[in-house]
């Protein structure tokens, strides 16, 4: 497939890098010479210096003959614009990055075929892991009946210093464990995986049993009554009103006395201070206890990082800081953050649904690995159908971790068997994800 992406930010960096990487035909277009040429170092993809509203620079692109473009810079209007003369010029699909919640209405008549919005994506997955100490993800699948919950092992966890298959034996209950992310190294999953303190677990079990995962891992719930919102950005405002939607009381820190004017004056059930969110004393003064929580949403890494660290040590129950470099979230384990939120990769888990839609239903990244979890319907005429699970080679690079079938839902193992129409929840490498597509196609 031939994929167009315009602006070498943060989301189209990304993209390139992960669809480069699973042999996708990638070419960008930036209109940053010094950007360009980062860019260039680090991907396998033709990257071109220009305009990506630009004909010419299309032209030099080959949208002509791109079945996608994926327009992500940050300019709303320059999205828009690169899509519609994109679409004039023959390519086959489009997907905008806006935000923008007026300039949204009417844009699919501009030949913008998906409006995706990293903010509004990143806000749903904050108020999901509210709630869920020391959850570092939480994805739900087979219309919400199976869940694959991420977080790092803890000393208390009964899984340290086992192995997979002596768990699953003394275990009452169904789960399936998908992958080990141990000092940035992804280990899919097998019976004879030793567990240790601090491993990151991506868990895959039905929702009924969500809160035995959680305290499987040495983690637990708690209900949140406030949540502490340090930061005045858009993430932090759309944060602010799902939590006011769920009940919880919401009180948002910034220490400019302009954005919390306005804040004030938009956001009338709010608790706004004016107040730098990294001196201890302003936590401090909020008595925070194990019904709170702390979110982190400046610009600033350093700064949701370190009032997360403050929140947890004067008692907050949770801890979710957002960072805008992915590499951290590797180095959460002992911090005192729970869980780190990326607007990059909430929008990366919408586009590579769109990318890889047909008869894959959904898509999820994650923040300290390169793998992803999809759920691939399989065809009827499938090698696959009639096999058991120990029967397919997957190579060690995937792992079924639960299957959707006729709207009942199933934690497998070795020994079940795949029918046709099936919907598997795979968590795959991306060297492998190209294989995994064929094996269950017709």
């Amino acid at each position: 497939m031939r994929i167009v992406i315009v602006g070498a930010g943060a989301v189209g960096s990304y993209l390139a890098a992960r669809l480069s990487s699973e042999g996708q035909d990638v070419v960008v277009i930036e209109s940053d010479e010094r950007h360009a040429a980062r860019l260039q170092e680090r991907v396998d993809a033709l990257v071109i210096v220009g305009n990506g509203a630009s004909p010419s620079s299309l032209e030099e692109a080959g949208i002509r003959k791109a079945d996608l473009l994926i327009a992500v810079s940050n300019s709303d209007g320059a999205n828009a614009l690169a899509c519609h003369t994109a679409r004039t010029m023959g390519v086959r699909r489009t997907i905008a990055r806006v935000e923008d919640q007026e300039l949204r209405s009417g844009l699919q008549g501009l030949g913008v075929d998906v409006v995706i919005d990293p903010g509004e994506m990143a806000a749903r997955e904050i108020i999901g892991l509210v709630g869920h100490s020391g959850v570092t993800d939480l994805v739900e699948f087979a219309r919400g009946q199976l869940v694959l919950v991420g977080g790092l092992v803890r000393k208390s966890s009964p899984m340290v210093g086992k192995t997979l298959m002596e768990l699953r034996a003394a275990s009452k209950w169904e789960w399936v464990v998908a992958a080990v992310v141990r000092q940035g190294h992804t280990i899919v999953a097998r019976g004879d995986t030793i567990i240790r303190e601090h491993d990151h677990v991506l868990l895959m079990t039905t929702s009924s049993n969500l809160d035995r995962a959680i305290e499987f891992m040495g983690m637990h719930q708690q209900p949140v009554r406030r949540a502490v919102v340090v930061g005045a950005t858009r993430l932090a405002e759309l944060t602010a009103d799902h939590l006011l939607e769920e009940g919880v009381d919401v009180v948002m820190i910034d220490q400019d006395g302009d954005r919390c004017r306005s804040l004030a004056e938009k956001h009338d059930r709010v608790l706004v201070l004016n107040a730098d969110p990294t001196d201890p004393d302003v936590l401090e003064e909020l008595g925070l206890n194990g019904k709170d929580a702390v979110i982190g949403l400046t610009g600033w890494d350093h700064i949701n990082a370190m009032t997360c660290m403050v929140g947890k040590a004067l008692g907050a129950s949770t801890t979710v800081a957002r960072f805008n470099r992915i590499s951290y979230v590797g180095l959460l384990g002992g911090t005192g953050i729970d869980a780190a939120v990326s607007a990059r990769l909430a929008a990366a888990n919408a586009i590579l649904r769109f990318v890889r839609r047909g008869r894959i239903h959904s898509v999820a990244t994650f923040k300290d690995t390169d793998a992803e979890a999809i759920e691939i319907e399989v065809a009827a005429e499938s090698a696959a159908v009639g096999k058991l699970l120990r029967e397919l080679d997957f190579k060690s690079e995937a792992v079924v971790g639960g299957i959707h079938r006729e709207g009942d839902v199933i934690v497998p193992h070795g020994g079940t068997e795949i029918l046709a129409r099936d919907r598997l929840i795979l968590f795959t490498l991306p060297s492998a994800i190209h294989d995994v597509e064929q094996m269950f196609a017709d």
